[in-house]
């Protein structure tokens, strides 16, 4: 207008784009996530208050969590590149070090699980959506040759889990993701102790690796720190330390050590037990020369009742079940000596894993040491399953039994998956077992096997794992008692720690197995993105990664729900 002055407004444009909704949302959650102790939380919390004004496309949703990853990819890379031109600017590279830890957090977390709580956030239905799911029939088609090339290369008896094989390419976290992208909730392996693929443990490896791997005949530091420090998480006399390859090689040495000690050559074993695949661990396993295509019992074996007080002759209810178990072994060494055999030791687990996470009773092993060591053999533990903080209340799982075991032995989680084993037993044993006749293992304690073990030991320390499986598992086992009370298919629950088990039942009176219905919430569960196994055919097992969280283990306790309650209606009938 005359006489009033004018201005010019300018409006820029440059950034728009014409895209999805959540494209906006993710550039903000992206940096919102950085430092956070638990960046789903924020960004879940930040989709439920953009839902609020502005609704979500439930279409869109997915592609959240990938493109908050996505832009800090392309943050950090454009920052890289410009830091080139004006290294002098440490403004531009501000967000690198925190988006790359949040980047490396965020290859341990599924996806599925990430879109699940997103989809809770923002008032959508539960509705399970598999990511990767276009690709099946290709998937199918690869896992075909796959099975294929390995019968025709690995040996036929070889054997995979589930009838449908998984094709694994990746792990991280508590997850193991299938060639299209499928994440599954891991309840299955107690290898990866500290999470698949972790950082410490895989960065220990790689530096080691490129420092130096050689056999145990030249002095180095790393098996001497691995060993002090594994012997330092073991009471007295425990002291001395043998490295080896794996749990079968730690059970294999520790039979020589007992013989070596004892002078004799008979053993007694736990019913359903299994402790390795050398042929003279096989012939201690009842687990395997029981089993389909099994030889039998040999002769210097004996085989004491398992303390099962589900279904064994005293139950929970028996104060003295402990003792009156352990009374077995008086029977089994009394054959050994009535056939004029010397027994060399008593090899048990403190929480038999085959025999279906039977919870041995209070004072069996007290009682069972006790009795084998009065006729002259050595208490050897096995805690190639359950050692490592898994059971939560103590590091080793024969410390819940308060005994002092004469060797124990370790495989399974002790590397978190890297070819590890080893054997500690006692000064006086150790002597026993110094011949003369030289013992040499080339791999057996080679440094990188070494690093990837004292990075395991660290981690569980640092990280609070032991108190998380104790955290966790109580969670996990009050949400299957539940379970049990709500589902007539599931009768005992038992376990401890991270190391638990479910029974399925036809009936709480006879408490015949449901094996057909084991097998069915098995599968059922694995199609929803959990997976677990079956032991005694009807036993669930649950065993994560010691880094499992509590949200992780609702998941799982509502995905066995959903799928029970299937199976309950479908009755036990044949899977087929």
């Amino acid at each position: 207008m005359d006489g009033e002055s004018s201005s010019l407004g300018i409006i820029d444009f440059e950034d728009l784009s014409w895209s999805w909704l959540v494209g906006d949302l993710a550039i903000s959650a992206a940096y919102m996530m950085l430092g956070q102790e638990d960046p789903v939380r924020v960004l879940t919390s930040m989709a439920k208050g953009y839902h609020a004004v502005s609704s979500i496309p439930e279409k869109e949703l997915p592609a959240l969590w990938p493109l908050a990853k996505l832009r800090l990819c392309v943050s950090i890379t454009m920052a890289a590149k410009e830091r080139t031109l004006d290294p002098g600017n440490e403004y531009i590279s501000v967000s690198t070090g925190p988006g790359l830890d949040l980047l490396r957090r965020a290859q341990r977390i599924s996806g599925d699980e990430v879109l699940g709580r997103l989809r809770k956030a923002c008032g959508f239905s539960a509705t399970s959506i598999q990511m990767g799911g276009a690709g099946a029939k290709e998937r199918s088609d690869g896992r075909e040759e796959l099975s294929r090339r390995r019968r025709e290369s690995l040996g036929p008896n070889l054997s995979l889990s589930y009838r449908t094989p998984l094709h694994i390419v990746r792990g991280a976290g508590r997850y193991l993701f299938e060639s299209g992208g499928r994440a599954l909730l891991d309840g299955v392996n107690n290898v990866p102790h500290v999470g698949h693929s972790h950082p410490k443990v895989v960065d220990a490896v790689a530096l080691q690796m490129r420092l130096l791997n050689t056999n145990t005949r030249y002095l180095n530091e790393a098996p001497l720190a691995f060993a002090e420090d594994l012997a330092s998480t073991l009471p007295d006399p425990l002291s001395v330390v043998f490295l080896v390859n794996s749990g079968s090689e730690a059970n294999e040495l520790a039979l020589r050590l007992a013989r070596a000690h004892t002078e004799g050559s008979d053993w007694v074993v736990l019913d359903a037990a299994y402790h390795g695949n050398t042929g003279a661990l096989v012939d201690l396993s009842p687990y395997k020369f029981g089993g389909k295509g099994g030889p039998g019992k040999p002769s210097h074996v004996e085989v004491a009742t398992l303390p099962d007080r589900y279904r064994g002759e005293w139950g929970y209810d028996d104060p003295d079940a402990g003792a009156k178990f352990a009374a077995d072994l008086d029977r089994c060494l009394q054959t050994i000596s009535s056939r004029g055999g010397k027994a060399a030791g008593f090899l048990a687990e403190a929480i038999p894993g085959c025999g279906g996470q039977v919870v041995l009773p209070p004072g069996y092993l007290e009682s069972a040491y006790k009795k084998a060591r009065a006729a002259g053999a050595v208490c050897i533990a096995d805690e190639v399953q359950v050692g490592f903080g898994r059971v939560g209340t103590h590091f080793w799982a024969f410390e819940t039994q308060g005994v002092i075991p004469d060797i124990v032995t370790m495989g399974k989680p002790i590397g978190n998956g890297h070819p590890l084993g080893a054997v500690v037993t006692t000064p006086a044993i150790a002597a026993s077992f110094d011949s003369g006749m030289e013992y040499f293992n080339t791999f057996g304690g080679n440094p990188v096997a070494c690093a990837a073990g004292n990075a395991v030991l660290a981690i569980i320390q640092e990280e609070g794992l032991q108190e998380n499986a104790l955290r966790t598992g109580k969670v996990l086992l009050d949400g299957l008692q539940e379970l049990a009370e709500k589902h007539a298919l599931l009768g005992d629950v038992r376990g401890l720690g991270l190391f638990l088990g479910a029974v399925c039942i036809r009936d709480s009176e006879t408490k015949e197995p449901a094996v057909n219905s084991a097998d069915r919430v098995l599968y059922g569960c694995l199609s929803r993105g959990l997976s677990f196994k079956t032991t005694m055919g009807s036993v669930i097992t649950l065993t994560p990664p010691l880094t499992v969280t509590v949200e992780e283990i609702d998941r799982a306790i509502a995905i066995l729900d959903e799928v029970i309650t299937t199976v309950g209606r479908e009755g036990e009938t044949d899977v087929g």
